[in-house]
């Protein structure tokens, strides 16, 4: 049996969770999230509150989707109630991000122009320095994402160390050309 799969999902006071055959519905104080779970997989309400994921046989695909479905609803449960969130730093002379609106930043990155970056819905972003930003948001998925496409922009160089990076990331750095 998965021992992620077979834990039962707590969910906290304030949290309405619905269940209509495979479609999650979870409405918390931060927002709604839905997803629909894959065909042999069975979501149901336990008596004590939990919500618990049970698969009907022990075949691969079976067992694969098992684990998945009960992170997402748990992911989804965490996100309305505590919401998700990344934390990026940029390294680098004369790199920086400017808030634009809480949906909206512009990087100074080093190129002849300013990168412009909007957030999807449920996405915001906060500055906290001109070279330390946070990604905020209910969905999991779509605050990794982003925080991904924006980190893309300016990858961290392995010579200097220059670029965007997650907060606490260790970057591998590389020996320069040996002079004579």
């Amino acid at each position: 049996m998965s021992r992620i799969g077979r834990l039962p999902i707590p969910v906290p006071n304030g949290v309405d969770v619905t269940i209509d055959g495979q479609d999650v519905t979870v409405k918390g104080p931060k927002g709604t999230l839905s997803h629909t779970v894959s065909e042999p997989i069975k979501v149901e309400r336990a008596e004590d509150g939990t919500v618990a994921v049970t698969r009907p046989n022990d075949e691969n695909k079976n067992r694969a989707l098992h684990g998945l479905s009960r992170t997402l609803i748990a992911n989804m449960v965490t996100g309305v109630t505590q919401g998700f969130s990344k934390t990026l730093e940029i390294v680098g002379v004369g790199y920086r991000v400017q808030a634009k609106g809480p949906t909206q930043l512009e990087f100074s990155l080093g190129f002849s122009h300013p990168v412009i970056v909007d957030a999807p819905e449920g996405v915001t972003f906060r500055v906290e320095k001109p070279t330390l930003f946070h990604v905020d948001g209910i969905d999991k998925q779509k605050v990794g994402e982003i925080a991904a496409n924006i980190r893309k922009l300016r990858k961290p160089d392995p010579y200097k160390g220059k670029g965007v990076r997650y907060q606490g990331e260790v970057i591998r750095r590389k020996v320069g050309k040996a002079g004579k």
